[in-house]
């Protein structure tokens, strides 16, 4: 547990670097207008169904559509924040894998079309997940939690597998995942705690891959082996 902890110090330290800020712009400005247009869009299409003459009938529902729309955009800004940051994530990947590998045993770039899957596997996911937890926000006593234990999952899950697919195929990274399922809840928990707070939930993303690529070391213990050996090749002769 010591060493999980250690990770995502390490992980919240290098979210800050220039690689990751420089990811972090991008992936937003793409976020929001994503949803910006999104918004036009539907608030335009909305508009278009209200047959109404009264003016100030026609202003409130204009101002009623506008509130659902928010909330609406509200609730999509994570899987769409999640889909966008996907198209940057083997970059980041490959950042932490640089301070943590010897040289020539990095992980690989996962092939495109097995990352758009991936991406868009997840926004579907993380989409339907949020959907359940923000109907059980109107549940007293099981709201918060909700969220929390339904998130854990989906993170523990797809950023880890994300993070071993670059070692390993998807097959055996299920079977890794499995094997340690509950370690990578709890994982998983620590990055939902970290996407409800206000104002870190942008940075989600990049702390949970710099974390979990950490994670995948700690759980790999064939990686951490081929690296002792490389630390013992490198040494000098005495």
């Amino acid at each position: 547990m010591t060493e999980m902890f250690d990770a995502a110090l390490a992980a919240l330290r290098q979210i800050m670097t220039p690689p990751f800020r420089a990811v972090l712009v991008k992936s937003l400005g793409m976020t929001f207008l994503m949803l910006a247009l999104a918004w036009a869009g539907l608030d335009r299409l909305a508009l278009s169904f209200v047959m109404v003459d009264h003016p100030w009938l026609r202003t409130a529902l204009a101002y009623a559509t506008g509130a659902g729309l928010f909330f609406l955009m509200a609730f999509l800004i994570a899987p769409v924040s999640v889909l966008v940051s996907g198209l940057f994530l083997d970059d980041l990947a490959d950042h932490v894998e640089a301070d943590l590998y010897p040289e020539g045993q990095r992980g690989r770039a996962i092939p495109a079309t097995q990352a758009i899957f991936m991406a868009l596997r997840f926004a579907v996911v993380s989409a339907i997940v949020n959907f359940f937890a923000l109907l059980l926000l109107f549940v007293p006593g099981i709201n918060a939690a909700a969220f929390l234990l339904a998130n854990a999952y989906l993170f523990g899950r797809e950023y880890f597998l994300f993070a071993a697919t670059r070692f390993r195929s998807l097959q055996e990274s299920e079977e890794l995942r499995r094997r340690h399922a509950f370690r990578l809840f709890i994982a998983g928990l620590l990055i939902a705690v970290f996407v409800a707070t206000p104002g870190l939930n942008v940075l989600t993303p990049l702390f949970a891959v710099a974390f979990m690529t950490r994670i995948h070391r700690m759980l790999s213990p064939k990686l951490r082996s081929q690296e002792a050996q490389s630390d013992e090749l490198r040494r000098p002769y005495r």
